[in-house]
């Protein structure tokens, strides 16, 4: 062995929240026993794609002893791990994407497919290297909107991936705008189309999108569509405060 650049993660730091398992593309983080870890330095290449998507600062670079890192044993990992979920790690952050609804029986009171394309939906949790989003039309939709409208999936949602977000109560938002922006850049989204209620606090969820839009290498169309408490869409300007 010899010394490399690798990644440290501080164990008293970590809360286990899973974004930085999204945003390794080698697969070398897990969430083990609630506290990410590091599985094989085989599998870091040491680029430390996953420093800034810690909320919490748990992620460093250091120089030690490490084995030096292998592109066939990551082939192997990732294979590996998209066949069965990571024992001990979070299910809810392992990315994947929907060929096809899952059929329903006629009898089935759930006889309304989901256009639902890929897993994870949550700004925080997606990882915008993730294939599914590569030249998608994205919607960026506030998370009360599939609640209020029924329509939901086949008005906007056949036909995009999915990003869902709470401008009012989500904590570190600042990793927001740095998504948005490698959606834009890096996955080359077609298009932003973004889905607010009509009460004053969901107009944060546009400014995100605009404000990453106007700094992105990639010019891309960002729309919006308002839906009201009851569930319809309405016309007219994002909502503001009084």
């Amino acid at each position: 062995m010899s010394k490399r650049r690798i990644i440290h993660i501080d164990q008293e730091l970590c809360d286990g929240c899973g974004l930085c398992v999204t945003a390794c593309a080698e697969g070398a983080i897990q969430v083990l026993g609630g506290k990410a870890r590091l599985v094989s330095d085989v599998y870091c290449d040491g680029l430390g794609d996953c420093l800034g998507e810690c909320p919490q600062g748990a992620i460093s670079m250091v120089e030690r002893e490490a084995r030096p890192f292998d592109e066939q044993a990551v082939e192997r990992h990732l294979a590996a791990s998209r066949a069965a979920p990571v024992p001990g790690g979070c299910p809810g952050t392992r990315g994947f994407q929907f060929d096809a609804p899952d059929p329903l029986p006629d009898h089935s009171p759930d006889r309304t497919a989901s256009a639902l394309r890929q897993w994870p939906v949550k700004l925080h949790l997606i990882s915008p290297r993730a294939d599914h989003f590569k030249g998608a039309h994205l919607l960026l939709a506030a998370d009360c909107t599939a609640f209020a409208m029924g329509a939901l999936h086949g008005r906007f949602l056949a036909g995009r991936a999915l990003a869902i977000a709470c401008p009012k109560l989500d904590a570190g938002q600042e990793v927001y705008h740095d998504k948005l922006v490698a959606l834009i850049d890096e996955a080359q989204v077609a298009s932003i189309t973004v889905l607010l209620m009509e009460v004053p606090c969901c107009r944060g969820l546009l400014r995100l999108a605009t404000e990453a839009a106007a700094v992105a290498r990639r010019v891309v169309p960002v729309s919006h569509e308002i839906v009201s408490v009851r569930g319809a869409v309405v016309a007219g300007p994002p909502p503001r405060c009084v």
